[in-house]
């Protein structure tokens, strides 16, 4: 089997075995990249660099080093900052932009001796579900070219699935972890926000923003959060909690359950509003039948209810975009980033110098948020949406009182075609109305491959936990992805 069908877990015991080194592995993944540029996942790739990382690791280990990422290579969306390599956050704003820091997330990744070769594409400022948004071009899906991988994290989701890297940092804020898992047939999970520090991520929606992983497996994503996670001074929504070891625990299962049946005692809650007669078929057979395989290792399905799931999405398209219109107002031209050539006057630098940074779906948010902040309005919308998210959290916690894990669908449908919503934005928001619940409570969610809908496109089963529950998430993703094998499903031609 060649290196780039391994996993993070699988590549940790060839490395472990010598029998590949970590430069022979960055070399075929390269090389990989190179050969599936028409993906448009990567928008930087640092071939040298991580090169010369993979060296350093390779020696490392002949001393004896055992971090527990020693020589894997991945890659990072572009809204991390990093050191060593430009950022763009997908947007002619930051055209060249070099940070003269790493971000918390990927200090840590470095220091558990992970590799990275480059930057992902993602949807400009992590603001879309589609990867269509990025001023360097969209990202296709390796399932099927035409159509999209999901966003904002698409770039990290389609470099996963076509066995570009074994695994990828994202970040979600209203899905943007989960929904292009689900598209691309890749595992992501979103944790608890504040599990994983926000220094150095470029800020969206300050409240909502939350980095998390998409990779092969479970596995692999407890093996990735377990070095990014931890509490960080410098940011002041880091939740003041150790570092875990989320893989560790993977195969206990629940107390008490055999070994046939790991998740006997384990509630899994299924709301209602998550299954509308508007949900597409395929998507709803595919979950189903996951459903059906989480009961026979044990799981109890109950029925709840989540009843301001449908309020969900004006809530987050006032809150997120009012926290976009204060976190964007930096880029003026003034301090870093793009700058209108000879304006006339300062006025006319601001002006023309975000005319010409930002793309549609950017101004269009900003727009929306300041309109919602401004003076006669501000108490109309945004004071009342957050009012409905308070609702929409203690739903979650009534919900928990008689299940353990929240199930459900991802999305409503597979990923569409490229440029299919491209005139109707408010299409696009919809995808998200099972992704966005979670997002505003802010609570730990994954997407798990459940097989595949019309054509043959992925289909993602959605798990969301208590509170840094973390653990029973990744340990119920674990369970069925050692029962099936929908997650190691390969696109065709990759």
């Amino acid at each position: 089997m060649t290196p780039d069908r391994l996993g993070v877990a699988e590549l940790r015991q060839a490395l472990a075995a010598r029998d590949v080194s970590s430069v022979e592995l960055t070399k075929h993944l390269l090389a990989r990249i190179t050969a599936h540029h028409e993906l448009g996942a990567f928008l930087h790739v640092d071939a040298q660099g991580a090169l010369q990382a993979a060296a350093s690791a390779d020696m490392r280990r002949a001393r004896g080093d055992g971090s527990p990422l020693l020589g894997i290579p991945l890659a990072h969306k572009d809204v991390f900052v990093t050191a060593d390599a430009p950022t763009t956050a997908g947007s002619k704003m930051l055209a060249g932009y070099a940070s003269p820091f790493d971000a918390t997330v990927v200090a840590r990744l470095r220091q558990s001796g992970a590799i990275s070769l480059g930057k992902l594409n993602c949807d400009e400022f992590a603001m879309g579900s589609a990867n269509e948004n990025s001023a360097y071009g969209p990202v296709r899906n390796p399932w099927d070219r035409a159509r999209v991988p999901g966003g904002s994290s698409g770039g990290s989701a389609a470099a996963v699935a076509a066995r570009l890297v074994p695994a990828a940092t994202g970040t979600d804020t209203g899905g943007s972890i989960r929904q292009p898992a689900s598209f691309t047939g890749t595992t992501g999970i979103k944790p608890t926000y504040g599990v994983c520090s926000r220094y150095g991520i470029i800020a969206f929606a300050s409240s909502l923003d939350q980095a998390g992983v998409l990779a092969r497996s479970a596995e692999d994503c407890a093996l990735l959060l377990s070095a990014m996670g931890g509490h960080d001074a410098r940011d002041a929504t880091s939740a003041e909690r150790p570092p875990q070891d989320y893989a560790a625990p993977l195969a206990q299962g629940q107390a008490g359950a055999s070994a046939s049946r790991p998740l006997q005692g384990l509630r899994i809650g299924l709301p209602r509003e998550f299954f509308p007669a508007t949900l597409s078929p395929d998507v709803e057979g595919a979950v189903r039948a996951a459903l059906a395989e989480l009961e026979k290792l044990g799981a109890t399905l109950l029925d709840v209810s989540l009843p301001r799931t449908e309020l969900s999405i004006p809530v987050y398209y006032i809150i997120a975009p009012a926290e976009a219109s204060s976190n964007l107002s930096r880029y003026d031209g003034v301090r870093y980033g793009h700058r209108t050539a000879q304006p006339a006057d300062l006025l006319e630098m601001y002006r023309q110098t975000r005319a010409e940074g930002f793309g549609p779906e950017v101004k269009r948010r900003i727009m929306i948020g300041t309109y919602v902040l401004s003076h006669g309005y501000y108490d109309a919308y945004y004071l009342q949406a957050q009012k409905l998210r308070r609702m929409i959290a203690d739903d979650f916690q009534r919900c928990f009182k008689d299940c353990d894990v929240i199930a459900g669908p991802v999305a409503p449908s597979v990923a569409w075609k490229i440029g299919e919503q491209g005139d109707d934005p408010v299409k696009a928001y919809l995808a998200d109305i099972f992704t966005l619940p979670g997002s505003l409570a802010g609570l730990p969610g994954m997407s798990v491959p459940a097989g595949f809908g019309e054509q043959r496109m992925p289909v993602g089963l959605q798990l969301i936990g208590n509170y840094f529950d973390e653990a029973r998430l990744l340990q119920t993703a674990h369970a069925l992805q050692q029962a099936t094998d929908w997650h190691r499903a390969v696109p065709p031609g990759v």
